[in-house]
């Protein structure tokens, strides 16, 4: 390797990238073509990036198996950074073989993170847990510590760890402070920013306030019995039970625990179930149906009895019963869609789909709705559309994304 592809290396290691594309802007060659695909990738030329290293990639010989390697490691964290989830995760895993076979541990540790971090976003976390637990963080570099203490975070936050959290990104900004690369802290200084900003709302008693993660965790912990309108479940300490196929009991579950200690009249239960405003007989009757369901549900935790002029909930082991709400009344129908936007990057219609777990064309119903509303903006046209929204200041996602809560 010639002393000009070693120095733009070590500048892109350092985060300087114009200062890398002054040394190989004009050269053709393979290692060039590569570096400058890199370059691009950190200006944010994502586009750009990525045909570059496809290039590359294409340009370096059979014999040169890790440069290859690299390239694809690289396009890899540009499509996860595009939010493109339907890159190839066994390409990734073919690339980070090679690089273990030849002793390549810092890259193939790389490829290892992007693994996690794609896990992450799509709310599979035990099988993130699982392969970073296959890394040894101890020989990494700074940068490379940096961005293995953030998955843990990542993780930690997920499964309401908070102070699990806190240590990981403490050791985090140590790291991205050795490393010396202003983009590195600055990831650090947003993530640590959820954990200071409000993440959900409690709602008891008639009045409400905000809560942080730290607190959201300590009520799920508590005695209380917890009607949590951010994953639609109803849950105390011990035992959770899921009503996310369920919006009818769920609407009612809610209207119950807001009326504790007190009941709940008929009509506001049938108003907040069934959006229902001229009632008849067909209604109460459909109401005395479905609060039987919801009796069969909750039996583990709480009985609903008929009172007067409606239903109380009466909680079987709690002391007290709370609605965990979303930090701001956002769309209810499309919060997911939402909580994937408010990071702030731009997705496709297929990648939000994947990560929801829905199909391609309810995602576009429902981001030409949000669209609609105002709530979100496209650009590019075809397969190139892109739709992204500014993140509510102030205002964490993490219990909006798919993870399961500590007891699920």
């Amino acid at each position: 390797m010639d002393s000009l592809i070693t120095a733009a290396a070590r500048a892109l290691a350092a985060g300087d990238p114009l200062g890398a594309l002054n040394r190989v802007a004009l050269r053709d060659d393979a290692p060039a073509i590569a570096l400058r695909g890199i370059a691009m990738a950190q200006l944010g030329d994502l586009v750009r990036a990525r045909a570059l290293l496809r290039q590359a990639a294409r340009a370096f010989g059979p014999k040169e198996a890790v440069a290859r390697a690299r390239c694809v490691v690289a396009e890899a964290e540009i499509a996860l950074v595009s939010r493109d989830l339907g890159w190839s995760a066994q390409a990734l895993d073919a690339a980070r073989t090679t690089l273990e076979q030849h002793g390549d541990r810092v890259n193939a540790a790389h490829a290892r993170h992007l693994e996690v971090r794609r896990l992450l976003l799509i709310g599979r976390i035990d099988e993130a847990e699982r392969t970073l637990a296959e890394l040894d963080p101890s020989p990494f570099p700074p940068a490379s510590r940096t961005a293995y203490e953030l998955v843990v975070a990542g993780i930690a936050m997920r499964r309401l760890r908070t102070k699990m959290a806190r240590a990981a990104l403490a050791r985090a900004g140590h790291a991205a402070r050795l490393a010396r690369i202003p983009a590195l802290t600055a990831e650090v200084e947003n993530t640590s920013s959820v954990l200071n900003a409000p993440a959900a709302r409690l709602i008891a008693r008639g009045e409400e306030r905000s809560l942080l993660l730290e607190e959201v965790e300590a009520l799920l912990s508590s005695n209380a019995l917890v009607v949590d309108a951010c994953r639609n479940a109803v849950r105390d300490a011990r035992t959770v039970v899921s009503l996310a196929t369920r919006p009818v009991l769920f609407a009612l579950a809610r209207a119950l625990s807001e009326a504790w200690p007190g009941d709940a009249p008929r009509d506001m239960l049938l108003a907040r179930a069934f959006g229902a405003k001229h009632v008849d007989e067909s209604h109460r009757a459909r109401l005395r149906v479905e609060v039987g369901r919801l009796r069969r549900k909750l039996r583990p935790l709480a009985a609903v009895n008929a009172t007067k002029r409606g239903f109380a909930l009466v909680p079987r082991r709690a002391r007290e019963v709370v609605v965990l709400a979303r930090p701001t009344e956002i769309d209810e129908e499309h919060a997911a869609v939402l909580a994937f936007l408010a990071d702030g990057e731009s997705w496709s219609s297929s990648a939000l789909a994947l990560a929801l777990g829905a199909s391609q064309r309810t995602v576009q119903r429902a981001l030409e709705s949000l669209a609609a509303a105002r709530k979100v903006q496209s650009f590019g046209r075809g397969r190139a559309r892109r739709w992204m929204t500014p993140p509510v200041p102030g205002f964490t996602t993490t219990l909006l994304l798919p993870a399961p809560l500590p007891g699920d």
